[in-house]
């Protein structure tokens, strides 16, 4: 059976979806002043994903270029949306295997970079990226009310169904 706290963190990959669905390329291209577009931003979880579940606990780089791109403090750039959206989804389903084999005790194993311990948690890591997404998903919305976009998302998905809470 999936961790719960994985269960949470793939109901966020719907959410996200949810939040990007109907989106033309090019208002994921346009900028607002120093905000960074959405493709952009797509193209940083991507970075985010790649590097934490791929890169760090696999060893796998299958997109090296997100890691000059899209990474934390990267300059603004205006890839292509539907790209960014096709890139993020391989590296989602490339890394759920990994995701759904975790365990309580693997979620609380140290993380490991370059072959020494850190102080943080794979479940940290886990947190730390789920909430960034959270941030990300307003963001996007704000800039998608700006854009004109109607019948946008207004408040986090069905959870109670997707993804309820229960005990680990």
């Amino acid at each position: 059976m999936t961790h719960p706290r994985i269960e949470q963190f793939l109901f966020t990959h719907s959410e996200w979806l949810r939040g990007l669905k109907g989106i033309p390329e090019e208002d994921g291209a346009r900028h607002f002043g120093q905000m960074n577009c959405i493709s952009w931003t797509v193209g940083h979880l991507t970075w985010h994903e790649q590097r934490t579940w791929l890169e760090r606990q696999q060893g796998l780089i299958p997109f090296p270029h997100l890691n000059e791109l899209f990474a934390y403090r990267a300059p603004m750039s205006t890839p292509s949306f539907q790209e960014m959206l096709a890139t993020w989804q391989k590296v989602a389903r490339q890394s759920e295997p990994y995701l759904e084999g975790l365990s309580t005790e693997s979620l609380q194993a140290p993380v490991i970079i370059d072959g020494k311990e850190r102080s943080f948690t794979v479940g940290s890591t886990l947190q730390r990226i789920n909430y960034h997404y959270w941030y990300h998903i307003g963001e996007i919305q704000a800039i998608r009310q700006m854009l004109g976009h109607a019948n946008l998302p207004e408040f986090v998905g069905n959870i109670e169904r997707q993804a309820p809470y229960r005990p680990e």
